[in-house]
């Protein structure tokens, strides 16, 4: 137990540092409990939820596909044009752009369509982009919170779980809404003095030819169909006794035979490193929960709340929050995910952990996927995004959505 508790530490405080690629970390990671035999090779390839990791290639795939036709330019080039540019009003069409893409594609898919884009409409309207670029990342997380292939954490609660998408959107979309509406209005008054559009530059925006970034309309028609009705299928996944991961890899098969694409260029385009970088955290975490080291933070939680499931689900929704924060939401999601089932008594402490995981992505620069991806992007362009500036307005969002997030939870499960 020492050794498997001592392994995944050193890996988060190295995921942490950001000094070695987070991927390598994972499966050195993976390799050291193998190789120590703290699992063998039968119980490390168990502990892998392939259920996740065909969720994820599938949507990637999906993704990928119609990103090349230029419709995602073309949304989001519309939603700066429909704000006519007025600063609250283009906060308001690349935020609320971002949370509905993050939702139904995955948040950190979303950023990279998004931002991109950001840089061209801030340089049209002659502002600093990092100020949007926080807001979407904000709204990324936020956004991706509300279902089950929007953010990262979510997908591993699901493959664990079983729960539907319905349940996800049920039970998360209507305190995602109520945080959005108070985030985004929240950090406009806060960048407000650096959103300054000049009347010249709003002409600039309307002039764009949104149409123009269609690249491939055909290919569009073939694909983007499949994709939005792939995502109808996940509203009815359980009743046609379907897995996500089903669902979203039949609509990459699809999506990949009617389109006209390279079938090489379409696979190699998908993000493998974040995939292996799953792969090894579920072989350690699989480590944690074979030595017993899970069900000793379990029991630890259970001693300190007294067993009360009220304490219990605030308890994990602040402590998750607070440890994603810290490291990274997806391996701590995946190391909380077995205490959660030993704690849980019913669905209500998954909705805590999803809450708690997804909702403290936006604490740090470190804290998230989308987050390290919005920031990398960022500093190629030559526009940092510094540890300091961005904590200054997560700590201020998180632990506001998070008490959102416990009113929510009072009010609806205890």
């Amino acid at each position: 137990m020492a050794f498997a508790v001592g392994v995944f530490v050193v890996a988060l405080g190295l995921i942490a540092s950001e000094r070695v690629d987070r991927t390598k970390i994972a499966l050195l990671g993976a390799t050291v409990v193998v190789l120590a035999g703290t699992l063998d090779q039968e119980q490390a390839i168990d502990a892998i939820d392939f259920n996740t990791i065909g969720l994820l290639v599938g949507m990637m795939i999906m993704v990928r596909v119609t990103e090349t036709t230029g419709v995602y330019t073309w949304l989001a080039i519309r939603a700066g044009q429909w704000s006519r540019g007025e600063p609250i009003l283009v906060v308001l069409a690349l935020a609320i752009t971002t949370a509905v893409l993050s939702a139904f594609l995955d948040n950190v898919t979303t950023i990279l369509l998004i931002v991109p884009i950001t840089f061209l409409l801030a340089d049209a309207l002659d502002v600093n982009p990092v100020p949007l670029i926080i807001i979407e990342i904000v709204a990324s997380n936020i956004g991706g919170t509300a279902t089950l292939i929007g953010d990262p954490p979510n997908i591993l609660i699901a493959g664990h779980t079983g729960l539907s998408f319905g349940a996800f959107i049920a039970n998360l979309a209507p305190i995602v809404i109520v945080a959005l509406a108070l985030a985004i209005p929240a950090l406009y008054v806060a960048y407000r003095s650096q959103l300054q559009i000049d009347p010249a530059a709003r002409k600039r925006v309307l002039s764009l030819d949104a149409a123009k970034s269609i690249e491939d309309p055909a290919e569009a028609w073939r694909t983007v169909p499949i994709l939005l009705a792939t995502i109808l299928v996940f509203f009815i996944h359980k009743p046609l006794h379907l897995e996500p991961a089903t669902v979203a890899l039949a609509g990459a098969a699809v999506t990949l035979l009617v389109s006209r694409q390279s079938l090489h260029g379409s696979i190699s385009s998908i993000e493998w490193l974040p995939l292996f970088f799953l792969i090894g955290l579920f072989v350690m975490v699989g480590a944690l929960e074979e030595t017993g080291a899970l069900r000793e933070v379990a029991d630890g939680i259970a001693m300190l709340t007294g067993g009360d499931r009220t304490a219990e689900l605030l308890g994990i929704l602040w402590f998750s929050a607070i440890g994603s924060g810290l490291v990274d939401n997806i391996p701590f999601t995946a190391a909380m995910i077995p205490v959660v089932d030993s704690l849980a008594q019913d669905d209500a402490y998954w909705w805590a952990l999803a809450l708690g995981a997804c909702f403290g992505g936006n604490a740090t620069i470190v804290a998230a996927a989308c987050n390290v991806a919005a920031s990398g992007m960022a500093a190629c362009a030559g526009h940092q995004i510094g540890f300091l500036a961005f904590l200054r307005y997560g700590l201020t969002v998180t632990p506001g959505t998070l008490v959102l997030a416990t009113v929510y939870i009072l009010l609806r499960y205890t």
